[in-house]
């Protein structure tokens, strides 16, 4: 059977060179023209020896993910359509910023945390994505936007976790893709700009911890488990008093000096004055000393199914308010890709309807994907 290479970490192609009969640094040769150049053939990568070479074409291949669509916002977001095979797809999502690129990746197809305000939870789920399917999709998306910006430099100086799926649940495959990404070989990103974020799987923060800490964003969306019961079902099993037990357990290990808490504003469910009041109780109960975590206010992306709604803006300000008062450094995430369903929450996007995937993908096979414009959709 053919290795995609994009499955493996440094380590991980070492070993696969070695039962080549190749040393290490034929390894790293490797990795550095797979993720630093963008090489897909092995022709390409010439300073391997030619023997090398012709054994690699008969045992290996960069296998990327084939792109079905290719949308870009108003505000210059990206959102990518990747096929996985068997009628899934996964999203992929480019937000530019004056100062960093960000790249938000899935890490399976569908998602079975079921979150009552997300979209892409609603399709329920078909199964974790590979390590390299991971990859793929920030190989595509850096040597995409070198290409099309016309630069040599790294494009993408963030990755974020926070596409379809739970992380945390394909732990096992998650973490050679992180490994991939920290690595000076290939993306050279440094851990406080590669986070991961979960809806709690509190033993996996604990691994996470241990073997490959990044920085961590936890979706909470309610101060108390009554309510966070019915917003985040996973809850029941991993309660909010266990959840922040294990953040703070994190700070330990973690790159950056706090834990970002995640905070969906639903109009008349979590978004009361009383519930800013009852985070602030529960960050001070959990305190182990100063400033550990800060807030992200996130406005809610309304679909259908929820039966939810938006909080209005000054309800939002007000909320962000007594966070602050209490001097909890709190933000309100500005809005991006919305006019692409590519904003937090909605990364359902076209294949939000499960029992329609294939014929999705069949009719958008037969679209022609044009050269990209930077200010309209293709």
């Amino acid at each position: 059977m053919t290795a995609n290479l994009l499955d493996y970490d440094l380590d991980g192609l070492a070993q696969f060179c070695e039962r080549l009969g190749e040393k290490r640094f034929r390894a790293v040769q490797l990795f550095r023209w797979i993720h630093q150049k963008g090489a897909s053939r092995f022709d390409d990568m010439s300073d391997l020896a030619k023997s090398l070479r012709e054994k690699l074409k008969g045992v290996a291949q960069v296998q990327a993910l084939p792109v079905i669509s290719q949308h870009i916002s108003s505000d210059g977001t990206i959102k990518w359509l990747f096929d996985v095979g068997g009628g899934d797809a996964v999203e992929t999502v480019f937000i530019p910023e004056d100062d960093r690129g960000t790249l938000c990746i899935s890490s399976q197809a569908g998602c079975a945390m079921g979150c009552r305000f997300c979209s892409t939870g609603h399709q329920g789920f078909s199964r974790n994505l590979k390590t390299g399917e991971m990859i793929a999709q920030l190989w595509f998306a850096e040597h995409f936007l070198r290409e099309h910006l016309q630069r040599d430099e790294r494009v993408i100086s963030n990755v974020v976790m926070m596409g379809m799926g739970e992380p945390l649940q394909n732990y096992a495959e998650v973490i050679p893709a992180l490994r991939v990404m920290l690595d000076d070989h290939a993306y050279g990103l440094s851990r406080r700009r590669v986070t991961v974020s979960t809806s709690g799987i509190v033993p996996k923060i604990d691994l996470l911890a241990e073997q490959c800490p990044v920085a961590l964003a936890v979706s909470l969306h309610a101060p108390t488990d009554a309510l966070r019961d019915d917003l985040v079902p996973l809850n029941k099993k991993y309660p909010i008093d266990m959840l922040m037990d294990a953040c703070n357990r994190y700070l330990a290990h973690a790159p950056r000096d706090f834990i970002t808490f995640e905070y969906c504003m639903l109009d008349g469910v979590n978004d009361q004055i009383e519930h800013a009041q009852q985070l602030v109780a529960l960050v001070r109960r959990h305190a182990s000393g100063g400033v550990w975590c800060k807030f992200n206010l996130i406005p809610f992306n309304p679909f259908p199914e929820s039966g939810l709604h938006c909080s209005p803006p000054q309800q939002v300000q007000a909320f962000a308010k007594v966070l602050m008062d209490a001097g909890i450094v709190t933000t309100i995430r500005k809005t991006r890709g919305e006019d692409i369903d590519a904003a937090c929450g909605q990364l359902a996007g076209e294949v939000k309807d499960r029992t329609r995937v294939g014929e999705r993908i069949a009719r958008q096979r037969t679209w022609t994907i044009k050269p990209v414009s930077m200010d309209k959709e293709t």
